[in-house]
């Protein structure tokens, strides 16, 4: 019986000091050898759901990340970059350790990976502003004869206050979009004859090469971009019994906007004749469903990224022709384009 009273005293005692010994601990933010601080900063999350999906899709594809911090007034304050397999992960979050205050976070997608495609022209530093800040494509890309497949450039910018004196970091969304596009052309004779893609000259003519810190495009700096891949695919055999053989080209380019007015040109090698001259945008613009008819003109440009349009031929020749964009078909008749 005394054994079960002294230890029903110890356990009451022990509780009665350990209650003790947590009020004259030190509180959150008091900083000693012994105690951690506790955290003050930025937890991030990234989502790339700017698409015509509408749909989170970061975790798929965007493989590199550079985060630029600055304070309030745009002055520079610190890079961070990732490139591990977190990217890949939904529940990911970025920590970024910071005192309290306002924040500006830029974020770019696919400049620090080995095969990135785009640079910042001055590199952040100590006494650089948020302004100073421009992204370009590599000279390399820009130059080469045979075209490049540019590697996915993505944006986001996020405006926060670090909170203090809270147990937990300050939670943001960053929210990016896609700058890079993929085009796919094909041209199909109608009556059959085959084409090559190697039997003409795809281009197109634009002026996108430079982006402002806010993702805008700095013109002046035109580019004609070529080809990264052409050739032959079949599509079957045809009713008349023929295996209908058609033309291709791919062509990667930085961000489509209304203002550059790009320029999509094809011509034929054997005679040099122009066969397709257009305006890219306002034909690539034609695909917009009137589900979406309320959205601007620019976002729809933007949240898509990969196109895909068929030239057809009729009567052997460019006469009468009819294009087909992402399922949606265009007829311009008696009219070369």
């Amino acid at each position: 019986m005394n054994f079960f009273r002294r230890n029903i005293f110890s356990k009451t005692v022990g509780a009665a000091f350990v209650a003790a010994s947590a009020l004259i601990l030190p509180s959150c933010g008091i900083i000693n050898d012994d105690i951690p601080e506790c955290p003050e900063g930025a937890r991030l999350r990234f989502v790339y759901d700017y698409n015509m999906e509408f749909a989170n899709a970061f975790p798929s594809q965007v493989d590199c990340l550079t985060l630029l911090v600055y304070d309030k007034d745009g002055n520079y304050i610190s890079s961070y970059t990732e490139t591990s397999d977190v990217l890949a992960d939904e529940n990911w979050r970025w920590d970024i350790k910071l005192p309290a205050g306002d924040y500006h976070f830029e974020a770019w997608g696919g400049m620090a990976c080995s095969d990135a495609t785009f640079h910042f022209t001055q590199e952040p530093a100590a006494g650089s502003k948020l302004t100073d800040l421009q992204v370009a494509m590599n000279q390399n890309a820009i130059t080469s004869p045979m075209g490049t497949k540019l590697h996915n450039l993505f944006f986001g910018a996020l405006d926060m206050t670090v909170e203090q004196g809270t147990t937990t970091y300050t939670e943001g969304t960053v929210y990016m979009m896609k700058d890079t596009n993929n085009i796919r052309l094909l041209l199909q004779n109608i009556n059959g004859e085959p084409l090559d893609g190697d039997d003409f000259i795809f281009t197109i003519e634009d002026d996108n090469t430079l982006l402002n810190y806010d993702n805008s495009v700095i013109t002046g700096h035109g580019i004609t971009y070529y080809p990264w891949t052409t050739g032959q695919v079949s599509s079957g055999v045809t009713e008349q019994g023929n295996e209908a053989k058609l033309a291709f080209a791919e062509l990667s380019t930085s961000r489509l906007t209304l203002g550059t007015k790009p320029v999509l040109k094809i011509v034929r090698k054997s005679d040099g004749k122009a066969l397709v001259d257009i305006p890219l945008v306002n034909y690539l613009l034609l695909l917009k469903s009137q589900e979406f008819a309320d959205m601007e003109s620019q976002e729809f440009l933007d949240r898509e990224s990969r196109w895909n349009m068929v030239f057809f031929l009729e009567n052997g020749s460019w006469m009468n022709v009819y294009i087909k964009i992402n399922d949606w078909i265009v007829r311009i008749n008696n009219a070369e384009m």
